[in-house]
C-alpha cells in the first residue's frame, strides 16, 4: 500500500482529503499524520515551524521511522533543503514530494540531490497557491505609488493641505510583467481589469496565450521593452539564470516615473543598483516583498526611504493557505494514483 506522510506542520488535518482522493481513484493509501512529530506553526501557513522546538529521543525515533516508510511526502521536512536531503536519504521508496512553497524547485536545487535520486524523484511545487495574495500585493504597490501614498502620508503627518495635483492612473499604464506562472497570470488578470496594458516576459514567448497579457516577449527583448514601461513587476523564481537579472544597466533603462514591484525572489534585483537608482531619482519607487539578502539587514538604506515599501516576505501568506495547499495535494494525489500528469511538476535541472 502506498504510504503518504505529512512532513510539515499544518493548521488542519489533511487525512480526510487524502483518503477521499484515494477513494475517488478507486484505491486506498496509508496516511501518516502525526502532528506531535513536527514543530508547531508560529503563524498561519508556517511550514517550517517553531525553530526552538526539539524532538525527544522517542519522537526522533518515531520521526525517522515515518520518513523511512514514506512513498509520497506532503511537504519538505523543515521546509528547507536539508530536510529534503534527509528525506530522500532516509526513505528508499519516496517517489514524489509535494512542496508547500512555490520555490520548491529552489529547495531541491540547493539540496544538491545525487543524480540517481533526482532522476527518480518527482517534486511538485505549490505554485498558484499564493497567486491571489501576491497579485493583490503587487497591485497594491502599483496603486500606492500611482496615488502618491508616500506624499500623502508626509503631508498628513505634517497637517498640510497643499495645492491639488494630478495623480497617475493604472488605466492606460504599461506594465512589464516578468514571469507568467501562477502569480504572474493572476497579476496580469488584475492589471487588465484596471485597464493597464500588460507585456509578459517568459522563457518561451511562443507558449499559450495568457488572459490579460496583451503581448508576450522573451528575455532577449527585455532591454528594448524597459524604456516604455511605467511599472515592472517581478514574479520570477530564484535560479542561477535570474540572479541579478535587473542590474544597474536594466534599471537605468526604465523611465524615472517607473515603479518596481518584486513578489518573486530578491535575488532577481541587484540591491545595490536599486538603491543607486532610487538615490539618483531614476525610479519613482519600489515595492518589495522579497529582498537580497533576507532578512534585510537593519543597516540597509532601503529601510529609511519614503519611496520604498517593504514587506518581510509575508505578502504570500493567508489564513486559508493550508486549505488550498491540501486541496492542491489531494488533486495531485488523485492524478498520481490514476496515472495522469501532475500539476506544478518541477524541472529539477532548471529549478522550477
Amino acid at each position: 500500500m502506498t504510504t503518504v506522510s505529512v512532513c510539515v506542520p499544518l493548521s488542519l488535518d489533511p487525512t480526510a482529503a487524502i483518503t477521499a482522493a484515494a477513494a475517488r481513484a478507486g484505491t486506498t493509501v496509508e496516511v501518516r499524520y502525526e502532528p506531535s512529530l513536527v514543530p508547531p506553526q508560529r503563524f498561519p501557513a508556517d511550514h517550517a515551524g517553531d525553530p526552538g522546538w526539539r524532538r525527544s529521543a522517542d519522537t526522533t525515533a518515531r520521526w525517522n521511522r515515518l520518513l523511512a516508510g514514506t512513498d509520497i511526502s506532503l511537504g519538505v521536512p523543515g521546509d528547507a533543503p536539508a530536510g529534503l536531503l534527509a528525506l530522500v536519504s532516509t526513505a528508499p521508496t519516496v517517489a514524489w514530494v509535494q512542496g508547500t512553497a512555490a520555490g520548491a524547485g529552489e529547495q531541491a536545487r540547493r539540496a544538491g540531490l545525487a543524480a540517481e535520486i533526482a532522476a527518480r524523484l518527482v517534486v511538485t511545487s505549490a505554485a498558484g497557491v499564493h497567486a491571489t495574495p501576491l497579485a493583490e500585493f503587487a497591485v497594491f504597490g502599483l496603486l500606492a505609488f500611482a496615488k502618491d501614498l508616500d506624499r500623502l502620508l508626509r503631508q498628513q503627518r505634517a497637517a498640510q493641505w497643499p495645492g491639488r495635483w494630478p495623480m497617475r492612473q493604472l488605466r492606460g499604464s504599461r506594465v512589464l510583467l516578468l514571469g507568467l506562472g501562477g502569480v504572474g497570470r493572476e497579476v496580469a488578470r488584475l492589471c487588465a481589469a484596471f485597464g493597464a496594458e500588460v507585456t509578459g516576459v517568459r522563457r518561451n514567448p511562443g507558449g499559450p496565450a495568457v488572459p490579460g497579457v496583451d503581448r508576450t516577449i522573451g528575455l532577449a527583448d527585455l532591454d528594448a521593452a524597459l524604456p516604455g514601461s511605467d511599472a515592472i513587476i517581478v514574479t520570477l523564481p530564484g535560479t542561477p539564470e535570474t540572479v541579478g537579472l535587473l542590474n544597474a544597466d536594466r534599471l537605468a533603462r526604465l523611465p524615472s516615473h517607473a515603479i518596481l514591484v518584486n513578489v518573486g525572489r530578491g535575488t532577481v534585483v541587484d540591491t545595490g543598483a536599486l538603491v543607486a537608482a532610487l538615490d539618483a531619482g531614476r525610479l519613482r519607487g519600489a515595492v518589495l516583498d522579497v529582498t537580497e539578502p533576507e532578512p534585510l539587514p537593519a543597516a540597509s538604506p532601503l529601510w529609511q526611504r519614503d519611496d520604498v515599501l517593504i514587506s518581510p516576505h509575508t505578502a504570500a501568506l493567508g489564513t486559508d493557505e493550508d486549505d488550498r495547499l491540501v486541496e492542491l495535494f489531494a488533486d495531485n494525489l488523485y492524478r498520481w494514483l490514476t496515472g495522469q500528469p501532475l500539476r506544478n511538476v518541477v524541472d529539477l535541472a532548471v529549478g522550477y
